[in-house]
């Protein structure tokens, strides 16, 4: 038989859960009862956010061909290949003219190096990149995919302006670097909520790799490689202008094929099977 408690009885539960003070009136044990049953409040932020989480090139640490020394040190940022050299996310969008540098902040957790807040010049889209250490791969992976789903939201202040909420809150994630997983493995969770983000990962062979793990998380594969590639910061610009203007994922994928070909001279059409969209 079905037990139905009256709100009275509902109100005395959660004061003997610890969920809520004793009510001084029927109203205030309506308004606790609302309160307590009532779903989290989502997280929102003052426009589109992306997330973009690197993976500094590591000779040392990585299972990569080594670079240049000055370029392949993974606790060096400002010279790193991914990050301030001159394709790197950094240099990148500091030089580019439709994104502005906001804040720049040393050592914002144990595992980064560095951490960028850009600002779109005529769009309300914030852009929030991460400098791993590179011998911290595997954290910037699960992080990723953490994210990816949903989880661990942070809440960053900016000297002037909004509060952003960042990692799991994020519209759109992004990996950039060398594909860890061809040397380890990582889980990932299960996706939190129904919000629609998207997720780029600009690795080698992306999506043979991360496809069974990115699909638990519930993020959608905006972009993706189904080989080797430089995971240069001109293939993410390029993605995200299209993402801005509110592309579907095919343009996205074209923009990030030109813009690869425009650099690397590979030719067009190895460039278009390069990168891919979607499952």
């Amino acid at each position: 038989m079905k037990t139905v408690l009256s709100r009275r009885a509902w109100l005395l539960l959660l004061v003997f859960l610890g969920c809520a003070d004793e009510p001084a009136s029927t109203s205030d044990a309506e308004a606790a009862l609302a309160r307590a049953l009532a779903p989290p409040e989502s997280v929102t932020n003052p426009g589109k956010l992306v997330h973009v989480l690197v993976a500094l090139c590591d000779n040392r640490y990585q299972g990569i061909v080594p670079v240049p020394e000055r370029i392949g040190n993974g606790d060096d940022p400002a010279n790193n290949l991914y990050w301030g050299a001159a394709f790197g996310v950094k240099t990148f969008f500091k030089k580019s003219p439709d994104w502005t540098l906001v804040s720049t902040t040393r050592k914002p957790g144990p595992a980064i190096l560095e951490r960028c807040v850009f600002k779109h010049r005529s769009k309300s889209v914030y852009l929030i990149a991460d400098a791993y250490r590179g011998r911290e791969i595997r954290q910037t992976t699960i992080d990723f995919l953490q994210f990816a789903a949903g989880r661990d939201v942070e809440e960053i202040e900016l000297p002037s302006g909004p509060k952003l909420n960042a990692g799991g809150a994020a519209d759109l994630i992004a990996y950039v670097g060398h594909d860890g997983l061809m040397d380890f493995s990582v889980t990932a969770p299960s996706g939190t909520g129904s919000a629609d983000r998207s997720a780029i990962i600009l690795a080698c062979a992306s999506k043979p790799y991360f496809a069974d793990l990115l699909r638990r998380t519930g993020a959608r594969p905006l972009l993706w490689t189904t080989n080797l590639m430089a995971p240069e910061a001109y293939v993410l610009k390029s993605a995200l202008d299209g993402w801005i203007a509110g592309e579907d994922g095919e343009a996205v994928r074209k923009r990030a094929a030109e813009a690869y070909n425009r650099y690397q001279k590979c030719g067009l059409s190895s460039a278009n099977r390069l990168f891919a969209t979607g499952w």
